[in-house]
């Protein structure tokens, strides 16, 4: 699926975000910045061993946390074919109520935010925290289309981001959430 507000080509594709012909992808990161499972692990096993020492190379803003939920941190791709990787760390899902949502909101903002800082014309994010954080697929698609909709009305230079994701359930409840968003725009 594409669709395109003001500027903005908004994409969901169905594959690994290592592979992806973008600028920046964002790793949904745990809080030390350590590597993981899922994207995390597959982003530190591509980029090799110099994307782990650049993270460890950010200090510690409280013990075990280089970068809290719903911040970002930047490093280069090293071995991938993306030259920047932004790392943010998703909310852990509680039900909803101790500030997931906007927490997940600020994971979106900060990146869009970072890479148009930069100057960057495209992005990729995964499905932040949709993984071992738990926080349910349609909930989270719906926070990354509309925060993707406000990015892309305030912008008037040509942008691209890519919603990359495993699965048809993904595919369908980010496809989905994008609709309801086009109505609003």
């Amino acid at each position: 699926m594409e669709l395109i507000w003001r500027t903005t080509t908004v994409e969901v594709i169905e594959g690994s975000i290592v592979e992806l012909d973008v600028d920046a992808i964002v790793n949904e990161a745990n809080a030390p910045l350590a590597g993981g499972g899922g994207v995390d692990g597959a982003i530190h096993r591509a980029a090799g061993p110099e994307l782990y020492a650049a993270c460890q190379q950010f200090p510690e803003v409280e013990p075990g946390i280089r970068c809290p939920p719903g911040e970002v941190r930047v490093t280069p791709g090293f071995l991938l074919k993306q030259p920047l990787v932004l790392h943010t760390v998703g909310p852990i899902w509680f039900g909803g109520a101790q500030g997931e949502p906007e927490t997940l909101a600020s994971c979106y903002r900060v990146c869009l935010a970072e890479a148009e800082r930069r100057g960057l014309s495209s992005l990729a994010f995964p499905a932040i925290s949709t993984g071992v954080y738990g926080y349910p697929i349609d909930r989270a698609a719906q926070v990354a289309a509309h925060e993707t909709r406000v990015f892309a009305e305030r912008r008037a230079t040509p942008f691209r981001v890519v919603m990359s994701v495993l699965g048809a359930e993904f595919v369908e409840a980010q496809e989905r959430a994008l609709m309801i968003e086009s109505r609003r725009a």
